[in-house]
């Protein structure tokens, strides 16, 4: 099939983030985990960023999120150049990452003040973003609940709370849905989507296809350190020799042999 490779020769007034031949090693590592990494995100898509293991998410969500610094490349965020200033990208972005980012002896509504007043919220602005957030993921009536005593759907979905109480203009998400029950699952995606509704734009990592194909209205497809495909779901599962549908196209782009 034909890959269509994203953009990245210049911002547009809508890109949200425009990265451009980003690199990067970890120290004692023959080869690069990202060579030549090119992403455009428009604002107001919930973009997903999928691949393989190894195929170098993580390391490009981090770069992308100030967590680690590109070798090589240009970066902005937001409209803001995230390798001259990564502290003011880091205010207009959230992350929701896989593992469970709570402090487990608070309570999910004193987690969620925590991590407001870190980003300088308080008062009466503060509590009520702290209930805006528990009605949105269902934990209004959960709010006194200790973390380490929550079930696991209720862990990820206060985990998402947490990410979106200082109303970040980005949000990134790192398989948010794993290893929960269809019902908070389900809650997580219709709350991703009203998120989107409101303004927010979401860049979204999963294994599952169908929810990246039900969720997502532009995706990249990442192997190898480098993005492979990237555009509309639609078009590029048409353009995919015999692929039904994105699980087709990302198997028929990675290949079937086993990663891990």
């Amino acid at each position: 099939m034909t890959v269509r490779p994203p953009g990245g020769q210049g911002e547009s007034a809508s890109e949200i983030v425009a990265a451009t031949g980003l690199v990067y090693r970890y120290p004692g590592s023959a080869q690069p985990a990202v060579v030549d990494l090119s992403l455009s995100v428009p604002e107001g898509e919930v973009f997903g960023l999928l691949g393989p293991n190894g195929a170098g998410k993580t390391t490009t969500i981090a770069m992308l999120t100030t967590l680690l610094r590109p070798a090589g490349g240009s970066l902005r965020v937001c409209g803001v150049d995230l390798l001259r200033k990564p502290h003011q990208v880091r205010r207009l972005i959230g992350l929701v990452p896989q593992d469970v980012a709570l402090y487990p002896t608070l309570t999910v509504r004193e987690n969620l003040r925590y991590f407001g007043r870190l980003f300088g919220m308080g008062g009466k602005d503060l509590n009520r973003r702290v209930e805006e957030c528990l009605d949105l993921v269902g934990l209004r009536d959960h709010g006194a609940l200790r973390i380490e005593t929550c079930s696991g759907g209720m862990k990820r979905r206060a985990n998402l709370a947490a990410g979106i109480v200082h109303r970040p203009r980005l949000l990134f998400l790192d398989e948010p849905t794993v290893g929960i029950d269809p019902q908070s699952r389900n809650t997580i995606l219709e709350n991703l989507a009203r998120l989107r509704q409101q303004g927010m734009t979401l860049i979204y990592t999963t294994h599952h296809m169908e929810e990246a194909q039900q969720l997502c209205s532009r995706l990249a497809i990442i192997d190898g350190g480098r993005v492979i495909a990237a555009g509309l779901p639609e078009e590029l599962i048409a353009a995919g020799e015999g692929c039904r549908n994105l699980e087709d196209l990302f198997l028929q782009l990675t290949g079937r042999q086993l990663r891990d």
